[in-house]
């Protein structure tokens, strides 16, 4: 997370530390619903002329796992931060467990990791997490802490000596520290390397063994695809598809076929039933297939030389561009 906030839903900057969101007072009223734990309805905020987010909807239920999608400026740092009560919506609602953003940040079932701002300086790791520690009535223990997110490899290190990745899992600790019910991560993985960024999974993991509820957004697919219940995919600030990575695969519709094929002439496959394109790299050839089927049959009735024959659905990758690029040619 970016910076630490004071829980009063006016997203005013306290020390310029990064951290989970502070708590500054116990809730004012109980949830109203439980069934829920994200809610946000007919969520609007314009900046200017530009509309960062347009009547948005979004239910997050208990132990949810939701990745945010989509191109820069898609509104998901923005809906994020109307989530979190950092910035208020010119209309729409927004909920956290039946209650309102501030009071949900106050009770600690809220933590938070945004992108932006930096560590306390000369501080270590330890004595930064034991301090955010005691602003919580029941924060994890440090060494549970520790094992969950890796950190207590650099425990006694001063946050300025951290590298960028060690810092990240730190700002994810400080998210962690008040055992939250909802974690709101923004881009969580930015700065690790490959080696980081599987740890930090392998511990996201083990959080989901804890029934949290998590909402992220990342550039990532592949982390999307593998480690997100459910994908919400955004575009000029609209959801353009809602639902679980096969389901929003499925939406593109499609499959590949991928065999090896030395010699072959790209205006006959090109030509044959059920394909709208051809790739040829070197000796293995890539046929885009809206029919698979009847290609399939008739690549190995023409072909029967044909190896290694794989066939695909879209993958994620594919999904996105597609259902973006249909978004913006819908303005």
């Amino acid at each position: 997370m970016g910076r630490h906030y004071r829980g009063d839903g006016r997203g005013r900057t306290v020390d310029g530390m990064t951290a989970t969101l502070l708590p500054t007072s116990t809730p004012t009223s109980t949830p109203t619903s439980t069934s829920t734990i994200v809610e946000l309805s007919g969520v609007t905020k314009s900046f200017g002329p530009i509309t960062a987010v347009r009547d948005v909807d979004l239910i997050v239920g208990p132990g949810e796992v939701v990745a945010l999608l989509g191109p820069n400026g898609a509104g998901k740092s923005t809906t994020i931060d109307i989530l979190l009560g950092l910035t208020p919506p010119d209309r729409g609602r927004v909920a956290l467990a039946g209650r309102t953003p501030a009071e949900a940040i106050a009770s600690g079932s809220v933590g938070a990791m945004l992108q932006t701002g930096g560590l306390i300086r000369d501080l270590s790791v330890r004595e930064l997490l034991t301090m955010v520690a005691s602003l919580y009535p029941r924060p994890l223990p440090l060494d549970e802490l520790f094992a969950l997110t890796g950190v207590g490899e650099f425990a006694d290190r001063r946050t300025h000596k951290l590298s960028g990745g060690q810092a990240q899992r730190t700002r994810f600790a400080m998210a962690l520290v008040s055992d939250p019910d909802l974690l709101v991560l923004d881009e969580p993985t930015v700065a690790m390397d490959v080696k980081a960024r599987q740890a930090f999974w392998r511990s996201m993991r083990a959080i989901g063994e804890r029934s949290k509820t998590v909402v992220f957004a990342t550039h990532y697919l592949e982390e999307a695809d593998l480690y997100a219940d459910r994908i919400v995919l955004l575009a000029d600030g609209r959801v353009v598809a809602d639902g679980p990575t096969t389901e929003i695969k499925a939406r593109v519709g499609g499959r590949t076929i991928e065999a090896t094929l030395p010699g072959a002439d790209q205006g006959a496959l090109r030509a044959l039933p059920g394909v709208s394109g051809v790739e040829v790299r070197g000796d293995v050839v890539t046929l885009a297939c809206p029919d698979s089927d009847a290609a399939l049959r008739e690549l190995l009735v023409r072909y029967p030389e044909a190896r290694d024959v794989e066939v695909h659905g879209a993958g994620l990758e594919e999904a996105f561009l597609q259902l973006t690029d249909d978004s913006e040619e819908e303005r």
